[in-house]
């Protein structure tokens, strides 16, 4: 009775929620360009699945990759997403139909049975676990993750935490730390696999020329292209070609604008991949996705996005690291540290000590020092369906 109850609330408290931010959805969705708001608040071109099989879920393009291992073990599968990356990715699965997880309180009438949910890393949706249970699906939560940073922010909301982990029948956790901030919001059921990222091994898609230096800044966010770029202007103008790959697709005209704007300041040559693919140009905008690895793999140095401003919590180091590329990163990765822990070589610097850095000569390669495995996840998948 009490667990109706608080669903009950729950929907309705969600439902209200849906009702007032509808119309900022809709004024995002014409502004920013982002059709998959939409999808998950409107249900446009977004139907339920059709068929009863393993449900994936993550939110991004990395959690996304991180189910490849998974994914092709099964004829077919149906992949939820919540960012135009990770559905970009999760399209790229042959054996996957894909759809846009829509807003909770849609769930009721959108999400259909199931023989199994599983879910990526930090996605406590609670009517998604709820309902998949309720409507006969085993429940997994895998590379579990809770950082260190954000688990104070966890447990002020034990009481809700508490009642998602209710719902899951077992969670695969990357590390021990991970395990005790679980099973100290409340879950059950935890055992330790390892970091799943480590498994999927990258892949060079496309081979780039390399006609000189690259210095490659890898899933930037505002305003760490300016940042970078001015480092590189006072160390490397001329010496290397620097390629900004900003982390969402929906920036790549603002910071198109910027670096036409450094090129023309500056007289450098300015180029977009999507244009130009020689790396010619002293400045390359990577205005496409799924490049990264291709691009990793004729890098000298990767500056690694979204730890240079404080808020986003860092990006994974374990693609450049598969390259051996050297690697650095500014101070704030705290949604990181696992994948940071399983890299030995990563350069942890300050935003202020970006230009002196770039002032040398070499840099240490980095390389994977960690294991993980999949044996556990898929022995449980594998007697559900």
């Amino acid at each position: 009775m009490k667990s109706k109850l608080f669903t009950f609330f729950y929907t309705l408290v969600t439902t209200i929620a849906w009702f007032f931010a509808l119309p900022f959805i809709l004024l995002l969705s014409v502004i920013k360009k982002r059709h998959s708001l939409l999808a998950r608040f409107l249900l446009f071109k977004n139907p339920p699945f059709k068929e009863s099989l393993i449900h994936f879920h993550a939110c991004s393009l990395g959690e996304t990759r991180a189910l490849a291992p998974l994914v092709k073990e099964f004829p077919k599968v149906n992949i939820s997403t919540i960012t135009p990356t990770g559905y970009t990715m999760a399209k790229s699965f042959k054996n996957a139909t894909v759809r846009y997880l829509p807003f909770e309180p849609l769930l009721w009438y959108w999400l259909t049975p199931q023989k199994a949910l599983v879910v990526v890393e930090a996605e406590l949706w609670y009517l998604l676990f709820y309902l998949s249970k309720k409507r006969g699906a085993k429940t997994y939560l895998i590379n579990a993750r809770i950082s260190e940073k954000s688990f104070p922010r966890y447990k002020k909301f034990r009481w809700l935490y508490k009642k998602v982990f209710e719902n899951i029948d077992k969670i695969f956790a990357q590390s021990p730390k991970d395990k005790e901030y679980l099973e100290a919001l409340g879950a059950k059921n935890v055992e330790i696999i390892g970091n799943i990222k480590l498994l999927n091994k990258p892949t060079v898609t496309k081979t780039y020329p390399k006609p000189r230096k690259i210095i490659l800044a890898a899933s930037t966010h505002e305003p760490e292209e300016e940042l970078i770029a001015t480092a590189w202007l006072d160390t490397q103008k001329g010496k290397s070609t620097l390629v900004i790959a900003p982390r969402h697709p929906e920036r790549f005209e603002e910071v198109d604008e910027l670096l036409k704007e450094i090129a023309q300041r500056e007289g450098l040559t300015y180029s977009k991949l999507s244009q130009d693919s020689s790396f010619e140009s002293d400045l390359v905008l990577v205005d496409q996705l799924g490049e990264l690895n291709n691009i990793y793999a004729i890098s000298d140095l990767a500056i690694l996005g979204g730890s240079f401003t404080p808020n986003v919590g860092g990006h994974n180091p374990l693609e450049p690291a598969f390259f051996n590329v050297p690697i650095v990163s500014g101070p704030h990765y705290f949604n990181q540290v696992p994948s940071y822990s399983a890299v030995e070589g990563i350069e942890i610097i300050l935003p202020q000590e970006l230009t002196q850095l770039l002032e040398r000569e070499s840099f240490k390669k980095s390389k994977i020092i960690s294991q993980a495995s999949l044996e556990p996840v898929l022995e449980e998948l594998k007697s559900v369906v």
